[in-house]
């Protein structure tokens, strides 16, 4: 019994003596572990401790000193540098000095012997966006010198490059482009949400981000700059901020920061028509969709030529009215062969009410969006520009969708590729302007009879005049695809402008190759098969 007892004790005093030697271990380990006070990263002392207030004071005092040695090392450069400035600078001033003296100065130097000041380097920017298409218009002297405008969003840039390896509408693969365009808007933001904007009460007091942009219009000018027309959403569907930026190959310059209210910018919609009621009752569809129901603003001028079909013509108005109530519209007939720019001209001059209303001059196969509307509004000025809008021209349906069982829906067929449309690049006929500018300038030649030239005359006008055109690729303006015909009586010249737009209109080039080649292509199959 006393042996089993003497066992359990010196058991029991086993364990307490390893659970103290344990204890011991843990303590001596975490003293070893211990962070040294005169760590590279010194700890904060515990909240609430009796030292707390003493090491936070010690540690701002220990970054006061190295920020402190830090700004007086910089100021030590600068001062070392500028030093250096002074003695270069001195040394190119008495190379100049000689060189002028010995009659050996370069031509286009003398300007060198004033030291450039940081008010010289405002003025030359200031020099170059007064000289560059900013502010105002530039005579030009025909339609290709006019340097187009790119459109862009936060996704895409819609441009009219040329050539096989471009594409109308893409996203940017070169960074330096990307980093252009986002740096270019988050500029415009800083601007928007800067302190001067707000001094104003009337200002708008909410702050801008990226998804209140709309959509921008670049160009470069080689000798000039870039400048870059941004708009925002504003405080209501029909208010805008609108700003024009510029980059004189330089920092970015703000021009104009506008809030923009297109609130009673009415639309009058001209489409000169002779039969085609098909073609109409298409237009007056997509008419009454956004037009109508959407956008309201508007009023349609159709100016007919002919007696033939003119009654299903105001069939197609008076259901229009039945269904929608809607009332704003102007028929006139002409007694005489269709001429486009004459009927035009007609409706421009037909309206008889005092306010200066915006003309969009249209054909009866182009299809508009809600943001065209916008775009038209906003883009054109009285007396100050006038918007010339690319239309994206859609190929002939039956060839791009002959792969498919049927071919889609018009709506679902207005996509922005390659193979399914092109940028009208040649076409003038579309444009967005004020009444008093399209009276002031001479409206269109009334000589021209028949297809084609009246747009390219009126466009010329504006290029000889002070106002700026505003030529872009427009996401939401689309050429429908209609068979033409080149009638034979046509001038020569006409003749060939014609047949250039129809085998344009047809098709890409790989799908006219592919069509071309059709026969080989069977062939290189069936071989294969066998």
């Amino acid at each position: 019994m006393l042996r089993r007892w003497l066992l359990a004790l010196m058991t029991r005093i086993g364990l307490i003596t390893s659970g103290c030697c344990c204890c011991f271990l843990l303590l001596f380990y975490l003293l070893g572990c211990k962070p040294s006070s005169h760590s590279k990263h010194p700890t904060l002392p515990w909240p609430g401790g009796a030292t707390s207030k003493e090491g936070y004071l010690t540690l701002l005092q220990e970054r006061e000193d190295s920020h402190r040695h830090y700004i007086s090392s910089l100021t030590k450069q600068i001062a070392e540098l500028k030093v250096a400035l002074e003695e270069r600078t001195q040394q190119l001033q008495e190379s100049l000095e000689t060189a002028k003296s010995k009659g050996i100065l370069p031509q286009g130097l003398e300007s060198l012997h004033n030291t450039p000041t940081k008010s010289d380097l405002k003025e030359f920017f200031r020099s170059q966006l007064n000289q560059a298409e900013v502010s105002s218009g530039v005579e030009l002297p025909n339609e290709y010198a006019l340097i187009p405008f790119d459109a862009f969003t936060l996704q895409t840039v819609y441009q009219l490059e040329t050539g096989l390896t471009k594409h109308p509408a893409e996203r940017p693969s070169r960074r330096d482009r990307r980093d252009e365009l986002v740096g270019t808007v988050e500029t415009a933001l800083h601007v928007l949400n800067g302190p001067q904007q707000h001094a104003d009460g009337t200002r708008r007091k909410r702050t801008y981000s990226p998804s209140d942009f709309i959509q921008g219009l670049t160009r470069t000018e080689r000798t000039r700059g870039t400048v870059y027309e941004l708009v925002f959403k504003g405080d209501g569907p029909q208010n805008f901020a609108q700003l024009v930026l510029f980059r004189p190959f330089g920092p970015l310059m703000k021009v104009k920061s506008d809030g923009v209210s297109t609130h009673g910018i009415i639309i009058n919609i001209i489409v000169p028509l002779s039969g085609r009621v098909d073609a109409f009752e298409q237009f007056m569809s997509n008419f009454r969709d956004v037009c109508v129901r959407q956008d309201g603003r508007v009023h349609l001028t159709v100016v007919y030529f002919g007696r033939d079909q003119i009654d299903q013509v105001k069939a197609v108005l008076d259901q229009i009215t039945r269904e929608t109530r809607f009332r704003s519209f102007t028929l006139i007939q002409m007694n005489e062969k269709f001429s486009r720019g004459r009927g035009l001209d007609v409706g421009a001059r037909a309206w008889r009410q005092r306010q200066n209303v915006l003309l969009f001059f249209c054909d009866v196969d182009v299809h508009f969006t809600p943001d065209f509307l916008t775009s038209c509004r906003l883009n054109a000025d009285a007396g100050k520009k006038v918007y010339y809008p690319v239309l994206f021209s859609q190929y002939n349906p039956s060839i791009i969708y002959s792969n498919h069982t049927h071919i889609p829906s018009i709506k679902q067929q207005l996509v922005i590729k390659n193979e399914n449309g092109f940028w009208r690049d040649f076409g003038f006929g579309m444009t967005c302007q004020y009444r008093s500018d399209f009276i002031n300038i001479g409206g269109f030649d009334r000589s021209i009879r028949g297809w084609g030239l009246e747009d390219v005359h009126l466009y010329r006008k504006y290029l000889h005049s002070k106002l700026m055109v505003v030529r872009a690729p427009s996401r939401g303006l689309f050429h429908l695809w209609h068979e033409k015909s080149c009638a034979d009586e046509l001038p020569p010249d006409k003749y060939k402008m014609c047949m250039q737009t129809k085998a344009m209109s047809e098709a890409s080039h790989g799908q006219l190759g592919a069509l071309f080649f059709k026969r080989e292509i069977n062939s290189q199959k069936q071989s294969k098969e066998i």
